[in-house]
Order: C-alpha cells, then structure tokens, then sequence
C-alpha cells in the first residue's frame, strides 16, 4: 500500500488549477521521478476536471488507483496511490485535508488562477504519515489489530493439537504406563473432547 501523490486543486474555473501537491516518488527509479512526477500532476488535474462538484470518484489506471474529491465550491483534492490502499481511507484523508486547507488558506485559494503551491505543511506530512494507513483511520487499525490476533489464536490452536496428537502418540508407545492406565487416558480424552475446535 503506496501513496505516490496527493494534490488540491481548484476547479472554479474549466481547466482545474494546482494550489498544493505533495509527491512520493522513492518507489521509482532516479530517472523515472520526473516523469512519474508528470503522471501524477496530468492524471490529477484529468479526474478533477471531470468530477463533477459536490461527488467522489475513483479511477483505475494502469495498476494505480486515481481518488478524487470535489466539494461544492470548487475546491478539490485528488491522490494517486497504488490498487491495494483502501478506498475510505483515502477518501478519509482527502477530506479531512480539504477541510484544513480551506480553514487555513480561506480567501487566498478562490483568487488563484494559474498553478501555484500555497504553503501547507499538512500535505507533505500527510503523505508521509499515511503511507501506513492503520495512522488515517482507527477502524484500519483495529482490523489489522484484530487480523494479528486471529492469526496468534490460529497458531495457539494449531500448536494445541499438535501438542495433543503428539502426546496421544507418547501414550502408545511408553513401556512406563501399563495397559489400564492407557485405556484410562484414552477414555479420560474422549470424554474431553466435547470441548474440541475444529
């Protein structure tokens, strides 16, 4: 799960313009940033200007997932990030920078006509913070919390009855109990067993 970029745009006007952009681009190549960088603004200002005010949509574009979110005035935000980072976690993330950009840049932002990038800290370290999305959103977290906890009671379970059928196999094959006492634990097990997980 990779963010490679996320933007804010405004699109009051027919051709969005830039106000910020953050990227990340460690996952390509020294040669590869720039054009990779292109990619990210092109595709960005694409899916703004076609998301229609007020809505939220996703695009799938060779093996990365475009989000964008356009409130209903004009003020948008896009990020590109690879297929597996989750949806409302993006469009978590986008939101809540929106809201932040728009408290902190309100009236500077709907006078701009051209690209620019406004100051605002918050997207350059939302891209850094996020690229693990269990830091966005707690129910991400929990379930990845509840996923490792599954996966120790699995292995705890597995480890039981293999505990179990090694010490059934110990049973048989000791000289040190005698016949009765083999026959007691066997049936000292069934009678436990109504408490088997399968």
């Amino acid at each position: 799960m990779k963010i490679i970029g996320i933007s804010i745009l405004s699109a009051q006007q027919s051709e969005p313009v830039f106000l910020a952009q953050a990227t990340d681009l460690s996952q390509f190549g020294f040669f590869e940033r720039s054009t990779a960088a292109q990619f990210v603004k092109f595709i960005s200002r694409t899916v703004m200007k076609r998301t229609p005010k007020g809505k939220r949509q996703s695009v799938i574009h060779e093996g990365n997932t475009v989000r964008a979110h356009l409130r209903t005035d004009g003020l948008g935000a896009v990020m590109v990030s690879d297929q597996e980072y989750p949806e409302r976690v993006s469009f978590s993330i986008l939101n809540k920078l929106l809201e932040d950009f728009a408290t902190q840049q309100n009236g500077k932002w709907q006078a701009v006509v051209q690209d620019t990038k406004l100051e605002f800290p918050p997207l350059d370290a939302a891209i850094k913070e996020y690229q693990d999305p269990t830091k966005a959103d707690k129910i991400t977290k929990i379930q990845k919390d509840l996923d490792d906890t599954i996966g120790v009671m699995h292995k705890t379970i597995e480890n039981l009855l293999e505990r179990d059928v090694k010490l059934n196999s110990l049973v048989e094959k000791s000289d040190d109990l005698s016949a009765q006492s083999k026959l007691f634990y066997k049936s000292a097990a069934e009678h436990n067993a109504c408490c088997t997980i399968s």
